[in-house]
């Protein structure tokens, strides 16, 4: 007769339900993750469009990846300040993020968190 040895049943359906559980952890992370962007994107969709006058505060950028093989990503983002001392960093374009400088002046146009424009305004040479 052989020898059974009944670790061996318990790591095997320890290691089935240890896999079941990381693929539930995964695919909620996925959906959460998609139900906080549409979230994100319906309440940008309500908001108003405002043009407000602003300046240009600070720029910075964020890189992940770019190790081995994988291509870098970058995100852009600039720091607008309004009239009333508010301010608020929205993520912009690469070709955007390249055309704006720290102190520039101009009628910045958004929704929500979603930048639209910024229309500089240029000062008249005295």
């Amino acid at each position: 007769m052989g020898y059974s040895d009944p670790t061996f049943g318990f790591m095997d359906s320890f290691g089935t339900v240890f896999i079941a559980v990381v693929f539930v952890v995964i695919i909620s992370v996925i959906i959460i993750g998609i139900g906080g962007s549409i979230k994100t994107w319906s309440k940008n969709n309500n908001s108003p469009q405002l043009n407000v006058p602003a300046s240009v505060k600070t720029k910075r950028t964020e890189t992940s990846g770019g190790s081995g093989e994988s291509a870098a990503n970058t995100w852009y983002y600039v720091t607008f300040e309004v009239q009333s001392g508010d301010r608020m960093e929205l993520p912009v374009r690469g070709h955007e993020f390249g055309q704006l400088a720290e102190g520039d002046l101009g009628l910045l146009t958004f929704q929500g968190t979603r930048y639209i424009n910024f229309e500089r305004k240029i000062e008249p040479q005295v």
